[in-house]
């Protein structure tokens, strides 16, 4: 059984040959590339895709099918292609003078094809020495023109073989990846392909395998099986590991196989080290080595961290915070006063609390005294919407942590790294980190690598919002580790009890219904009984009753935060009406369609993931980044040149087509989404939605993203449900168990 197995001998999809006439576009990071293409028949098409190493001149057949562009009219959208090598000597001297195999230009190619004729591609691949003895062509530039004509015929037989299976972008990052060897490593193991190469997943890899005849319980695909439940574990559940029984239980139902077979496996990789076991107590938690070596390295750091720093004398920290009440005309509370001495005396220091109980005033504080001391100190938050808020908060600059660690993309995998780490560590002495319950596992130990010894960190966050996003559960289990000093906030400030908000907020962190009925300025429920009555009601509350009472420029401050995604109050549903409702088509507003998606001018749209390359413009000034959770609208669409332009909060940034997978509309967004960020207006819809999401926690954080007012709109059954439900998902992670019991740093 070989690769032959893998090439179709018919295909669905509709299909093109021609010759690529010219390339229009083409972007290097996505190789996504617009063609003008000259069919067979002579027909002139635009054809568009996700196609690697296309070259003016090179005749292709392309698979994919017919879409009808707003400006371009019909277009053939590529999902695959492949290289027709012509056969007729004439046609070969044309391919070879179109600079398609770089340093063969029309001359070169003329004496290549004049010595060579039909054979000439032979020739290339197979023997460069010949070529060496046309005049003008040296050993050094013969064998330079076979090494790229193989480079290129390699790509084009996985082109061939794959093309089926994997699509033109995943097949060019195989090839990046494994160059000539790809269909050999393929041939052995084809679940390399989603161990080993970014966006390849596990049941791709599987049907390759089944047509190339790898049986079911083979060793390579039980391997791959057990990595892919870990890795589907940390994606989807935020699971760092598993327990050996499960992972047992879940990779015997997904691959279809005894529990005894898989189990023999696992075992054989745990003596290998390929997989690891951690034994905290009567646990066997499984992990990928990876997981094993991030979460034990954050252990330790941690450990290190927590015991290394300068000890100042309590009489030094009691003058510094007289001191500072003083210049401030205030006087800390017992429990503020508590976690400023904790935090100047700790190497870790871990302060908690809900809304209205003075985090902020002790972030001040510290600021304050850290500065009478000399001592450099950073700001930062997981989010950039969270960073904004502390900077407003203090009045100091504070940034992402991904950008104070500098993080730069790899060429692999489209992964980043941060240029911040044990070789170029950060150089202050104080680090302050807000809304750190939303640090996942990889963020943590991307910090703790750039932090040295002496250094002191001090983690502010609220336990009772929702987990971090990401896998792990870091600032849980350090708190419940009990291994750092750490201040739970609880009085609720003056000022703060006037908040509807802020008292609801700690009813529902205790278990009880939130105020519902009470008459109050900043704190409304409007009881509806079906799902239809609670979209309606938002609907008409966004477009007619709030801008009526508060005028039009209220629509800048709404943010409608919803469980989830589905239902008819979930996000899908209420964007679309929307946007129907609030910026309806027109002939005078642009739009463009990206997949299912329609941009149109004037929509209020959400950056969905950190960009720290898109450059942005503000007046004269220009900079980079966006920031995952910012908000804005879009102001431009060019159709022709397919770009779209978002504001966020003053800055233009311009985004190519392909790019707009980062973007998605957000007259709507989940509560996950809002974590890290505050809103003056926000109105929740309480509805019957998945009764998993129906959580304490989940209405907890979504109640205090609001900053002025708050608007509940729904069930106050399913109310009920929500405080009553305390369930927190279980997150299978080590790093409490293993903070407990390190005892000793070890690592320089």
């Amino acid at each position: 059984m070989g690769l032959e197995q893998l090439i179709s001998s018919a295909d669905d999809l509709p299909s093109v040959s021609g010759v690529a006439e010219d390339v229009i576009f083409h972007n290097p990071s996505n190789d996504y590339t617009v063609l003008s293409f000259l069919t067979d028949d002579g027909r002139e098409i635009v054809a568009v895709g996700c196609l690697p190493d296309v070259h003016k001149g090179e005749p292709l057949l392309l698979y994919g099918d017919w879409s009808y562009h707003a400006t371009y009219g019909q277009q053939f959208v590529a999902e695959s292609y492949q290289k027709i090598l012509p056969t007729e000597t004439a046609d070969i001297l044309k391919y070879l003078s179109s600079g398609v195999v770089k340093g063969v230009g029309p001359v070169t190619a003329l004496k290549i094809v004049n010595r060579f004729g039909a054979d000439t591609f032979d020739v290339i691949e197979n023997h460069p020495t010949w070529l060496a003895d046309i005049p003008g062509i040296t050993r050094k530039k013969a064998a330079a023109i076979t090494k790229i004509f193989r480079e290129q015929n390699g790509l084009r037989q996985l082109m061939m073989c794959c093309r089926d299976y994997l699509g033109s972008a995943s097949i060019s990052r195989v090839y990046r990846e494994w160059g000539d060897r790809s269909m050999a490593i393929i041939e052995e193991n084809p679940y390399r392909l989603c161990d080993e190469i970014y966006g390849i997943g596990f049941e791709r890899a599987d049907e390759i395998a089944r047509k190339l005849g790898i049986v079911s319980d083979s060793e390579f695909r039980i391997t791959s099986g057990l990595r892919y439940v870990l890795g589907e574990a940390a994606a989807t559940n935020g699971h760092t590991c598993l327990p050996k029984d499960m992972l047992i239980r879940e990779a015997a139902q997904r691959l279809q196989l005894p529990e005894e077979r898989v189990a023999e496996v696992l075992e054989q990789q745990l003596a290998r080290r390929h997989l690891i076991c951690y034994l905290p107590g009567d646990k066997n938690s499984i992990f990928t080595s990876d997981g094993d070596r991030s979460e034990a390295f954050v252990a330790k750091k941690l450990s290190e961290l927590s015991v290394s720093c300068d000890v100042l004398p309590e009489r030094e920290i009691d003058n510094l915070i007289a001191m500072t009440e003083t210049e401030r005309g205030i006087s800390y509370a017992p429990l503020q006063r508590k976690a400023i001495r904790e935090a100047l005396s700790s190497g870790v220091m871990i302060l908690t609390g809900g809304p209205g109980t003075g985090k902020t005033t002790v972030v001040q504080a510290l600021i304050r005294m850290c500065r009478q001391m000399n001592l450099k100190t950073a700001l930062a938050a997981p989010t950039g919407r969270a960073a904004k808020r502390l900077s407003a908060a203090t009045g100091e600059e504070a940034r992402t942590i991904h950008r104070m660690l500098e993080m730069d993309k790899t060429d692999k995998d489209n992964h980043y790294h941060f240029k911040r780490n044990a070789n170029n560590p950060l150089d202050e002495k104080v680090i302050i980190i807000d809304e750190a319950s939303m640090i996942d596992m990889p963020l943590m130990e991307g910090l703790l690598r750039a932090i040295i010894r002496g250094t002191r960190l001090i983690l502010i966050g609220d336990d009772n919002q929702l987990p971090p996003v990401g896998c792990g559960n870091v600032f849980r289990d350090m708190i419940a580790s009990g291994r750092f000093n750490t201040v739970c906030l609880t009085e609720i400030f003056r000022q703060s009890k006037e908040s509807m908000i802020v008292v609801n907020a700690h009813r529902i962190n205790h278990g009880e219904l939130p105020l519902l009925h009470t008459k109050n300025d900043d704190s409304f429920f409007l009881a509806r009984a079906s799902d239809d009555q609670i979209v309606d009601t938002i609907v008409s509350l966004v477009t007619v009753r709030l801008p009526r009472a508060y005028g039009p420029e209220v629509l800048s401050k709404i943010q409608i935060i919803t469980p989830s995604r589905k239902g008819k109050a979930g996000t899908e549903n209420l964007n679309k009406l929307l946007k129907d409702h609030l910026n309806p088509h027109t002939d005078a507003k642009k739009e463009i369609k990206y997949r299912d998606t329609v941009f149109r001018e004037g929509d209020k749209v959400m950056q969905i993931r950190n960009n720290y390359d898109i450059e942005w413009q503000k007046g004269e000034v220009r900079g980079t980044g966006a920031f995952n959770g910012d908000i804005g609208t879009v102001t431009r669409v060019d159709p022709s040149a397919e770009t779209v332009e978002i504001n966020y909060d003053g800055k233009a940034y311009t985004y190519e087509y392909s790019m707009l997978e980062e973007v998605e509309h957000a007259y709507a967004i989940t509560v996950h989404k809002s974590q890290g960020s505050e809103y003056p207006l926000v109105i929740i819809p309480l509805y019957n939605c998945a009764p998993v999401l129906r959580t304490r926690n989940l209405f907890y954080t979504a109640l205090t993203r609001a900053k002025e007012m708050v608007i509940m709109v729904g069930s106050e059954y399913v109310a009920q449900n929500m405080v009553e439900n305390d369930h927190h998902a279980m997150r299978y992670t080590a790093l409490q168990q293993r903070l407990q019991t390190e005892m000793r740093p070890a690592f320089g």
